[in-house]
């Protein structure tokens, strides 16, 4: 299923020279996911004081802007200039699901924004990646299936802190709100869904390669 994951290639093009320059400096990809994750909590602890407040709500695209491009880059410096580690792979997923809770959960805060369903919204982010790494774990490669991976995530909640400079708090961010809750499940279910048709895939290709050389 589609998913804005799928444009991470064109934006690490455009990154590539940036991180070059960064590697060359002796910046690490641990590092980078470290600001991308102070920088979260930062914007997380400023919206606990400020629930709401329009320079916070403006900011917060910016914020998850800036933060896709420390993702981008870390990878990028993990994978083409030789810094991969356990300990980056252990920093990449923990750091994630905290950047996206200190994003995310003070719009349980804010007056009129029905605050259970950010919490389930937020909850079923943290699972639908646990299940990706769970693919993992039983055979099959770290699952980015959406409809509602990271990058949506991101986009909704950028996306909603606008709406709410401009407009009150009301039913159709209560409908949002049931909307992400919908599409976290499906996410869910689709990351199980498809590591589990990707063992089987495994498993015919190597059933086949072995009868075909008893």
């Amino acid at each position: 299923m589609a998913t804005i994951y799928d444009l991470k290639p064109k934006f690490q093009a455009l990154l590539r020279p940036f991180c070059a320059r960064l590697a060359q400096a002796g910046v690490t990809a641990n590092q980078v996911t470290l600001i991308a994750c102070g920088l979260s909590l930062a914007h997380g602890a400023a919206h606990l004081m400020n629930p709401g407040a329009d320079w916070v709500l403006i900011l917060l695209p910016v914020i998850l802007f800036i933060r896709m491009a420390l993702n981008a880059v870390d990878g990028m410096l993990a994978r083409e200039f030789g810094q991969a580690s356990k300990l980056g792979a252990i920093l990449n997923e923990l750091t994630d699901v905290i950047s996206d809770a200190a994003l995310y959960l003070p719009f349980a805060f804010i007056a009129g924004l029905p605050a259970p369903l950010v919490v389930v919204a937020v909850l079923f982010g943290v699972i639908a990646e646990m299940t990706g790494v769970i693919g993992v774990q039983i055979g099959a490669s770290r699952r980015y299936d959406g409809p509602f991976g990271k990058s949506d995530r991101a986009f909704f909640f950028g996306a909603l802190a606008l709406l709410l400079v401009f407009f009150e708090p009301g039913w159709w961010s209560t409908v949002l709100f049931a909307f992400a809750c919908a599409l976290g499940a499906a996410t869910i279910v689709n990351r199980s869904r498809m590591a589990l048709k990707e063992i089987a895939s495994k498993e015919l290709r190597a059933k086949e390669t072995e009868n075909a050389h008893p």
